[in-house]
Order: C-alpha cells, then sequence, then structure tokens
C-alpha cells in the first residue's frame, strides 16, 4: 500500500489516541489532536513521547486543538464511549468536510449507528484495534504490546478511502487489513472484548487468572456472545475466540478494569449493556453475560 501524505485528525489522544497520533507524524503525516485546553497547549508545544520496545522511544510533533476548524482526510475516535457524545462537539460535521472519514475505535457495536445519524455514512468507517497502550500523563505513551493491529472496515464507505487510510497507518507501523464485512468485524472483536472486560474487571485479576481459575466461565460466556452474534447475523467461531485468550500474555488486564482500579466511568453499556440489547432482539437467552453485567452495574437503573 502507497504511503500518500494525509492529514489526520485525532480525538481522543490517550492511550491508542497518542499512540497512533504518534506513529503517523513520525511516518510524515500531518497530525492535528483534538483535546481539551491544557492537554492541546501540552501537545501542540511539546509533542507525544511513546516508550514502545516494539516502536522504539521516540517523540512526535503534533498540531493540537480543541476543535475540527478545516476539512481532514481522517479523524480517528478513541475517546472512551461514556465520553463519546460530548467528545463530538470538537468534531463538526461542517468542518469535517465532504470527504473526510470518521473512525471510531471504539469498544461495542452500536456506535457506527450513531456516528452515520450525525455525519454522512459513506464517512464512517469502523475500525477494531488490538494493542495495549496506556496514557501515563498527557503526551507521554506506554506502549506494552509487541503489536497493533487495526481491522479497518465500512460497509457505506468507497473503498479508495479505506485503502489510502490503511496504507498511512500500515507505513507508521501498524498491522491493517481492510474487512469487507462490517458487522462480523465488530462482534468478532466483541466475542473477544466482552468476557476480557467482564471477568478481569468482576474479579480484579488479569487474563492469565481469567483462562485458569474462571475458565468454565468464560468458556460460557464466548458461546454465549457467539449465539448472540450469530443471531444478528454476524456468525463468530467461538472456539477462534477461546484460542485467543489462550495466546495473549497472562498479565494483560482489559481497559475497563484499569477503569475500575482507577475509579473511573466504566464502559459497561457499551460493552455489556450492548450485549444484552443484541441477545434481547435475537431472543438469546444470556445468564452469564446477565448476571455479571448486573454485578458490575452501578446502583441505579439497570443496564439492558
Amino acid at each position: 500500500m502507497a504511503n500518500d501524505r494525509l492529514t489526520v485528525a485525532v480525538l481522543g489522544p490517550g492511550g491508542v489516541g497518542g499512540l497512533l497520533a504518534a506513529l503517523l507524524a513520525r511516518a510524515e503525516h500531518r497530525v492535528i489532536c483534538l483535546a481539551g485546553d491544557e492537554t492541546a497547549q501540552l501537545l501542540g508545544a511539546d509533542g507525544i513521547r511513546v516508550r514502545s520496545a516494539h516502536f522504539g522511544d521516540f517523540t512526535a510533533r503534533v498540531e493540537a486543538d480543541t476543535e475540527l476548524r478545516e476539512p481532514v482526510d481522517a479523524c480517528l475516535i478513541a475517546v472512551k464511549a461514556t465520553a463519546l457524545d460530548a467528545a463530538l462537539e470538537r468534531v463538526p460535521a461542517k468542518a469535517l468536510g465532504d470527504t473526510g472519514l470518521v473512525v471510531p475505535l471504539l469498544n461495542g457495536v452500536e456506535h457506527p449507528a450513531a456516528l452515520r445519524a450525525r455525519y454522512r455514512p459513506e464517512q464512517v468507517a469502523p475500525a477494531v484495534i488490538r494493542v495495549e497502550s496506556t496514557r501515563l500523563a498527557p503526551g507521554l505513551i506506554e506502549h506494552g504490546s509487541p503489536f497493533a493491529d487495526i481491522d479497518l472496515t465500512g460497509d457505506t464507505v468507497p473503498r479508495a478511502r479505506l485503502d489510502a487510510l490503511a496504507g498511512a497507518l500500515e507505513w507508521a507501523g501498524a498491522r491493517v487489513r481492510i474487512q469487507d464485512d462490517e458487522a462480523a468485524t465488530l462482534w468478532a472483536k466483541m466475542s473477544f472484548l466482552a468476557p476480557l472486560a467482564l471477568l478481569t474487571t468482576r474479579y480484579g485479576v488479569p487474563l492469565g487468572d481469567v483462562r485458569t481459575l474462571h475458565r468454565e466461565e468464560l468458556v460460557a460466556l464466548i458461546e454465549e456472545i457467539a449465539t448472540v452474534s450469530r443471531a444478528n447475523g454476524a456468525p463468530v467461531d467461538p472456539a477462534t475466540a477461546l484460542a485467543q485468550y489462550d495466546a495473549f500474555p497472562a498479565a494483560m488486564k482489559s481497559s475497563m478494569q484499569r477503569d475500575a482500579e482507577a475509579g473511573r466511568a466504566l464502559e459497561l453499556d457499551a460493552i455489556g449493556g450492548a450485549l444484552l440489547r443484541a441477545a434481547a432482539r435475537g431472543g438469546v437467552p444470556v445468564p452469564v453475560a446477565t448476571r455479571l453485567v448486573t454485578e458490575l452495574a452501578p446502583p441505579g437503573p439497570p443496564v439492558a
């Protein structure tokens, strides 16, 4: 794939967004990070520092602003689902232009529809990323996994636009695949992410303990999600999902678990709630998922 120079905005330059912003900037793309006043000033002045055994330690210069003010080739959405609505105020549809892609790197399966209601459907290109990357402080990113793998999709997006962005990300260092089936791509991630998030957070243990101490529950949850995905037109192989669990580092934690440890709001509705709603639409009983979501839910109206 070619590495044509692009202008890319990154909404949410945290662990994932900050890493991709720095990699793209190092590959000589123009990068505009969108954040609050203090973070935008810091990034504009000092750039983004990355610590990574895989990509090396480096500092990348980026532009930064509190709001998108000009058309871009792509805007990567890397905020938490809990902050999505407020964060999107930084990306006015008029400023984005008619051809710029909106690329959500969010958890869950419901956000593409919400974004297509806000932007042009042919501009929304959902992506799935597999990476362990943490923001230690504004502008300081620690990348811990020996990979940064991205599946880029978009049933309504012209293929040439996907190819251009995929080429830029590959040259920057990520491994990128363009997937033809958007629903299947999102549900494939859900089949791995939901058990990881719900079980590591519920029991407060890393992945290695989940797949040993709670393996029966893990297998049952993976099978529930596979049944839900089939009912929603996106078949997922539970054996593939389980094999992923057995291959990942034992010390791996989910982002939801890290949020719980830090006292931050959980993406429980975007992950667990979306799963329960999809199960209800398909008429699929999911007792393990229902129990875990109920046990993790804060006091108040139930997540569903």
